[in-house]
């Protein structure tokens, strides 16, 4: 059976020329970056051509790149940091859709003593920009807002976001995440003072990532150790891993243009579907989104009943957030959103790829009216009724 991936907003697949450039790190150049033999400055020398091609991507200077473990790791520091750094700022703004990494920083803040205002969304997934303006005051210490939520892949607006929050003193932190490698990303340009991504979202090594800090932003490193990273994250660099970022930040730049063809592929699925298929929803249809991503609530349907059965047909997809997979309750997105229960409990999110084909999709479309039917009629799936909708 062939297999057909439709979750890259969980995982891509390391892209075959990012393995190649990766290999002879692991081999016959494993010398140590920080080491003063010929061995240790082509490994240094590695390192910082990656910091120039990743510094490429996210639109930064290399200087203001700080590699760490993937994107837990850089919010973690993110937000460690500037409590650390702003002992008389103790609130937080951040949205109600944001990353379940972001989510569990915004507990450890509140078991701080800290404050968190949590700006809403509206039933298209769009950010309250009104709301957070009013959210924003005089004590916030950081302001930290996703570029594209994970997943309806509905866009915010970060630049005007970074606007707000630097007009009352907060820094701003952008979660790139989701948006490497879709669409076009510029920390100068949108004003984030730090930016987090992980290299696993964009055709990356797993067990990679990066936070930008903007020139003038001193934070105390979350990795305490040796020097490396000019002193912001200890421990011996992880060469290969570090070289497959880099390379993977070069290829995305290249194929950002393959996005509009993807774009195609998950328009007329979309189009297919509700042409095909009553009582469904496509989450944020009417928003701005990455143009790989389709979030869809079919009426009187469990998603993970969906899931499995695309799965019998070698069809991979997510029920929502990978993050979120085994919860039964419809995710804090959806909830934020205000989508009816019916509608909610049978989400499914497709994320394409730009290896994916006209042909993966046709599959797709082809399959799901009768699954869905299916669904529908068994007694021992079904758990609303399709008239239940709203």
């Amino acid at each position: 059976m062939d297999l057909i991936y439709l979750d890259h907003n969980a995982t891509t697949p390391l892209d075959p020329e990012a393995f190649e450039a990766m290999r002879p790190w692991f081999t016959e150049r494993f010398g140590n970056a920080s080491a003063a033999y010929a061995l240790g400055h082509l490994s240094n020398g590695a390192v910082v051509a990656a910091r120039e091609q990743v510094a490429a991507l996210v639109g930064c200077t290399p200087a203001e790149i700080v590699f760490t473990s993937g994107g837990t790791e850089s919010l973690n520091h993110a937000f460690r940091g500037v409590w650390e750094a702003f002992p008389m700022k103790r609130h937080l703004v951040t949205t109600a859709v944001e990353h379940p990494a972001v989510r569990a920083l915004v507990g450890w803040w509140k078991g701080q003593w800290g404050e968190v205002s949590d700006v809403g969304v509206d039933g298209e997934g769009r950010l309250d920009l009104a709301e957070l303006e009013r959210a924003v005051r005089p004590d916030t210490a950081l302001v930290a807002v996703m570029a594209a939520n994970n997943e309806s892949g509905v866009l915010f607006p970060v630049d005007e976001a970074a606007r707000i929050a630097k007009s009352k003193g907060a820094l701003f932190l952008v979660d790139a995440t989701q948006a490497m490698g879709k669409i076009p990303v510029n920390a100068g340009a949108w004003g984030a003072d730090l930016l987090t991504l992980s290299g696993h979202k964009f055709y990356g090594p797993k067990g990679t990532g990066l936070l930008m800090l903007r020139r003038g932003v001193r934070l105390r490193p979350l990795v305490l150790g040796g020097s490396q990273e000019r002193g912001r994250r200890g421990g011996t660099e992880n060469v290969p891993g570090i070289v497959g970022l880099g390379k993977a930040a070069e290829l995305a730049l290249a194929h950002l243009q393959d996005m509009e063809r993807v774009r195609g592929f998950r328009d007329a699925m979309e189009k297919g579907l509700l042409a095909d298929i009553p009582e469904i929803r496509i989450h944020g249809e009417a928003a701005e989104r990455l143009p790989n991503t389709s979030l869809v609530g079919f009426a009187g349907i469990e998603g993970e009943a969906l899931q499995l059965k695309l799965a019998e047909q070698g069809i991979c997809v997510s029920t929502g957030s990978a993050c979120s997979t085994g919860m039964r309750e419809p995710s804090h997105v959806l909830r934020a959103m205000k989508v009816p229960d019916t509608y909610a409990r049978g989400t499914v999110r497709f994320s394409l790829g730009r290896e994916t084909t006209p042909e993966d999709m046709r599959k797709v479309q082809d399959l799901l009216p009768g699954l869905v039917a299916e669904l529908r009629q068994s007694p021992n799936i079904r758990t609303f009724n399709v008239s239940d909708s709203q």
